[in-house]
């Protein structure tokens, strides 16, 4: 799969918000399926091997909870679902995992978080699935334990791997210093610069010979994997919204 480019289905019998998540989703290079009804959807997810199901619950013929269901015991492989609904309360949620979703997203929603949780989605069932994730110009064989750039193998000292595998479990989403050093040494205290030297070391490797760097300081925050065909996306912040 193009880590750029994800295959999806929206399954969404409102015709407004599908267009609106047809319009930004793909302008940013994604590939979408569509369906009205719940029978039809569950047939097309079963039929296809999408990165990842968008799937509303209020739904003509067989409703999302249903759809939902039959793909959990029929499909032969697992098939990432974001519930998209306006039911928010926590019985409805509860509800929604015990079906099987993975994750779980309420009207009104903002079209760019959506596409950031197809990502993190994608990358969390591909983290289970594959022994080899691709970001870019940047292999990571996590089977091997090995990272290569533009085809050269890099040679990261076993802090650095970490790291880099940290950020990349976590793409796109930014990893806070806090979280990134309990990653590293769980409960134990570490020197304060530990984080700082490790972070120059891996960029030393990973950036300093190449285009552009892949490590992004977010300041105050944290650190970010930065993938260059990505970040160049633009950034919106549309509102879908549903009269249910």
């Amino acid at each position: 799969m193009n880590n750029q480019s994800l295959y999806i289905l929206v399954v969404e019998d409102q015709q407004s918000i599908a267009q609106n998540i047809a319009n930004y989703l793909e302008a940013k290079g994604h590939v979408l399926d569509f369906a009205e009804r719940g029978d039809q959807g569950l047939a097309l997810a079963l039929t296809n091997h999408y990165d990842l199901v968008i799937l509303d619950l209020n739904l003509p013929v067989m409703d999302g909870l249903e759809v939902c269901k039959q793909l959990r015991e029929q499909a032969n492989h697992h098939v990432p679902i974001i519930m998209l609904t306006a039911r928010d309360s926590i019985d409805d949620k509860i509800l929604g995992f015990t079906k099987g979703a993975d994750d779980y997203l309420t009207k009104p929603f903002s079209l760019e978080e959506l596409e950031v949780r197809c990502f993190a989605l994608s990358r969390r069932h591909l983290l289970q699935t594959n022994d080899t994730l691709t970001f870019d110009q940047l292999i990571i064989d996590r089977k091997r334990q090995q990272v290569s750039r533009s085809g050269n193998t890099l040679e990261l000292h076993s802090m650095g791997y970490r790291i880099l595998s940290v950020l990349a479990e976590a793409y796109p989403q930014v990893v806070s210093r806090s979280k990134l050093s309990q990653k590293l040494w769980g409960d134990e205290p570490t020197e304060s610069d530990a984080l700082r030297s490790h972070i120059y070391q891996l960029r030393n490797s990973l950036d300093k010979p190449f285009d552009y760097p892949m490590i992004k300081t977010m300041h105050g925050i944290g650190f970010v994997l930065n993938v260059e065909s990505h970040d160049k996306n633009e950034v919106t912040n549309l509102e879908v919204k549903d009269n249910e």
